[in-house]
């Protein structure tokens, strides 16, 4: 049980040594993969210890129990019922699931915003060949302006074969919070599914799934939450789980010992794997709650949102969204200017050790800066610095 929390000294330069991350380069990509701290990497190993010790009694026997003890922890953390929710590796998996699944006839659209991830976007476009539907994208101008715009331009691509709404709570490329809890709302009174690519949403901002009330809801616990890598959930509404089925066929279809649900015996384990990442979830939301995480993200933003004006002034651009907490979490996407070299991302990984990536998104480019608890004044100043002398 995860016990409660005892705040630890939770600096930039205290946090950095808890994670293992090369001194030798300034991470500022949290946002890709994450990073999982010490503390949380040693219950990793020792989950995979105790199945070492006794393969047969924990795949065999005690599975079950252990899996259902960490979906009860995380289902507290996001507010939902546990019931509601299986482990899966990643996000994208969590959309496959949903994209092969659903129901749809040929025609039939799955709406999305031009911001979605390209892996997601693949698996819509690729399952939706399979049933001739077509997965639309609606332009979702920039600069953002309010929710209620943000509403309008999507409900722009609303007709009448629109079946599935897809859209990411916090994007990718643009690094953008849309209102997406506004989205649910509206496409549940027009009979639309919502299906949400939370992927950076855990441990960088609250997720209130209750309260949001989506159709379908896919989230990364190894990103913001510092799980280790391989951790993820996927939420299905109730009514619907009946819908999804397993994308690798296992022990839990027509079950001999059926569980609680039809959607927790399919999702609940294919066979033999390494469940240690999603037994770990956990201890990853006890790490952050005894490092007063709410005081971290909310430093984080700050240095986010200093890092933000120098990049601006430096490139004279402007920003695509209004400074605020609605927009804006730990991770900020900058256009770049027309001027900078096509390679920059290798001259600062190369010449700087800057990690941090480069989009291309609707033939602009952006810079996108993660800013996490370990990350310190210094690593803002060296980004800076590095651009000065490339640009």
């Amino acid at each position: 049980m995860v016990k409660a929390a005892v705040f630890r000294q939770n600096t930039p330069k205290a946090l950095k040594k808890l994670f293992q991350l090369d001194k030798k380069i300034v991470f500022l990509n949290h946002g890709s993969f994450g990073a999982t701290p010490k503390p949380v990497f040693k219950v990793l190993h020792s989950w995979q210890k105790k199945l070492e010790s006794e393969p047969v009694d924990f795949l065999g026997r005690a599975i079950g129990s252990y899996l259902a003890e960490a979906r009860s922890h995380v289902a507290n953390y996001i507010h939902t019922n546990a019931e509601d929710i299986v482990f899966i590796p990643n996000t994208t998996y969590g959309i496959n699931i949903i994209a092969h699944a659903l129901q749809l006839h040929p025609g039939d659209e799955v709406l999305a915003t031009d911001h979605e991830y390209g892996a997601c976007e693949r698996a819509w476009r690729f399952h939706g060949a399979q049933k001739q539907i077509v997965y639309k994208k609606q332009s979702i101008p920039l600069p953002a302006v309010s929710a209620d715009d943000f509403v309008d331009a999507l409900w722009a691509g609303v007709t009448s074969k629109t079946k599935v709404i897809f859209i990411s709570h916090i994007t990718s490329p643009t690094a953008l919070t849309f209102p997406v809890r506004h989205v649910c709302q509206k496409a549940r009174k027009a009979g639309i599914i919502t299906v949400v690519d939370g992927a950076h949403v855990p441990g960088q901002t609250p997720l209130n799934i209750a309260d949001m009330d989506p159709d379908f809801y896919a989230g990364n616990f190894h990103k913001w939450l510092c799980a280790p890598k391989g951790s993820a959930f996927l939420y299905a509404r109730k009514d619907l789980q009946q819908l999804l089925n397993p994308l690798v066929v296992s022990w839990g279809w027509q079950s001999d010992a059926p569980g609680i649900s039809q959607f927790q015996d399919y999702f609940g384990w294919a066979g033999t794997d390494d469940p240690s990442a999603y037994l770990s979830a956990p201890a990853a939301i006890q790490f952050q709650q005894e490092y007063d995480w709410d005081t971290v993200r909310r430093r984080c933003r700050t240095t986010l949102q200093e890092i933000r004006i120098h990049l601006h002034e430096l490139f004279q651009t402007e920003p695509i969204a209004p400074d605020s907490d609605m927009w804006w979490q730990q991770m900020a996407a900058v256009p770049l200017p027309e001027n900078a070299p096509q390679d920059l991302q290798q001259r600062l990984f190369q010449r700087y050790h800057i990690e941090i990536p480069i989009f291309s998104w609707n033939n602009k480019r952006f810079i996108r800066v993660s800013i996490q608890g370990y990350n310190t004044p210094e690593d803002g100043a060296a980004l800076l610095s590095a651009l000065k002398h490339i640009l």
